[in-house]
């Protein structure tokens, strides 16, 4: 009589195996595809246009041409910019937050040098798309469309 015994334990034995061999999959799967998505399809001579500035990708030298004027941008923009200048208060717990470059369009540096603003947006109920990220020697970059593209700004115009 002991081989149902067996058997019994052995099912018992593989549900919780099967259970982590399951997550292992699915952490795995999750790690693939964010790394085929961070990977994208860019190559080093990729660039970004926006209005007078371009960014080059994927670059550790990776600079900007032209600089837009602060007050070129909405007012919210440089009510912001005060905000950073002055240590807050800021109306979103996320404000000063460290942004990670994910998409690679701002010039290449460690983890921890850029750091994200939030840029109200009349009528939205959420943060909406625009923020402000600046940099640890003092540069400030626009995005109007949640990272897609940044303006470099001079906050002294």
């Amino acid at each position: 009589m002991p081989r149902p015994r067996l058997r019994q334990a052995l099912r018992k034995w593989r549900r919780p195996q099967l259970a982590l061999l399951a997550l292992l999959v699915i952490v795995v799967a999750g790690y693939g595809i964010n790394a085929l998505r961070g990977s994208g399809s860019s190559s080093s001579s990729d660039s970004v246009s926006v209005a007078a500035t371009t960014i080059a990708p994927q670059s550790a030298s990776a600079t900007t041409s032209g600089t837009l004027a602060l007050s070129s941008l909405p007012p919210a923009v440089t009510q912001t910019i005060e905000l950073i200048k002055a240590g807050g208060p800021f109306p979103y717990r996320q404000d000063g937050v460290v942004f990670d470059n994910n998409e690679k369009l701002l010039p290449l540096h460690r983890r921890g040098y850029y750091h994200e603003y939030t840029v109200p947006t009349p009528g939205a109920s959420d943060r909406a798309t625009r923020r402000i990220i600046t940099g640890s020697a003092g540069e400030y970059f626009y995005t109007s469309d949640h990272y897609a593209s940044f303006h470099r700004i001079d906050p002294n115009r």
